[in-house]
């Protein structure tokens, strides 16, 4: 089902993927690359659902309009802000979630929105090559349960990179920013995904 949300930054488009006997509802972003096509976005709404997770791809305004380039980043959670009411309005707890710019917009505002927990796909640690201008602040400060899934050979930040702090990370192995992994992977583009989705499965249900 897709439901449109104007705000004052444009119009945001939400496509529900619905749990019968739903305890969370996932609202979940793109990049700023991409939309919600993502191969691992599109993974969790076919799969959450028979989990219990209600699932709602949620694409900014910027992408909705068409243009390449995602705004500035206080942008970007002005949007999310208006969007909240749409995904918080089935009186469910809901997990904000993202990938890439998407998670650390859900990272920044999840405590003012009241998120239950936080989901961060491939969190941008730093800009490639540049480790000095950490974003570590951004994931550290949620103030709520926060999972990571980030690739092994991400280079926005690979696990080992990742300071000490009080959220959960899963490493999908040899897998770049999009999660995508090599032909010489051991694992192959299937497998990967199933990383990705049982490990949110498995974090989901330790929620409550």
């Amino acid at each position: 089902m897709i439901e449109i949300v104007e705000t004052d930054i444009g119009t945001a488009r939400l496509t529900w993927h619905r749990a019968e006997d739903a305890r969370f509802v996932l609202a979940v972003s793109h990049g700023a690359g991409g939309g919600v096509e993502a191969r691992d976005l599109q993974a969790l709404a076919r799969v959450l659902p028979e989990h219990g997770v209600t699932v709602a791809l949620v694409e900014q305004p910027w992408r909705v309009a068409g243009k390449k380039v995602a705004p500035a980043p206080k942008t970007l959670d002005a949007g999310w802000r208006e969007v909240w009411p749409a995904v918080a309005g089935m009186e469910l707890p809901v997990i904000a979630g993202g990938r890439s710019a998407g998670a650390r917009v859900a990272c920044r505002t999840a405590a003012e929105l009241g998120a239950r927990a936080v989901l961060a796909l491939s969190f941008p640690l730093h800009p490639p090559g540049k480790p000095e201008k950490s974003r570590a602040d951004e994931l550290l400060g949620t103030g709520v349960p926060t999972l990571v899934v980030q690739g092994g050979n991400d280079p926005f930040g690979r696990p080992e990179e990742f300071p000490e702090g009080g959220y959960e990370l899963v490493e999908v192995p040899g897998a770049d920013h999009g999660l995508a992994v090599p032909k010489r992977s051991p694992l192959t583009q299937e497998e990967a995904l199933k990383v990705v989705t049982d490990g949110v499965v498995r974090w989901a249900a330790s929620l409550g």
